[in-house]
């Protein structure tokens, strides 16, 4: 029992220092970004749903870093969901 507890310490303390380092990381790289290109879904009345691509592409800040940190979504995560759907 003191093992696991001992354990469970080691991985919560390893986990703080993760995300202390990752904020960190975060704090003093600049922000990246990634364009996104956004789409409109028209919902039908016959429950079908139409979809527009002729808008635009954006550009959307994200953070260099493993977690999301100061209200931006990480750019790994971004680069993998290019695609945005407006409904």
């Amino acid at each position: 029992m003191r093992l696991v507890r001992r354990a469970l310490l080691y991985l919560l303390a390893a986990t703080a220092v993760i995300y202390a380092a990752d904020y960190l990381a975060a704090r003093t790289y600049p922000l990246g970004s990634v364009d996104v290109q956004p789409f409109y879904a028209i919902h039908l009345k016959s429950k079908r749903t139409e979809f527009d691509f002729d808008v635009p592409p954006e550009s959307k800040p994200c953070v260099q870093s493993l977690a999301p940190h100061l209200g931006y979504e990480p750019c790994w995560y971004v680069k993998r969901h290019t695609s945005e759907p407006i409904e």
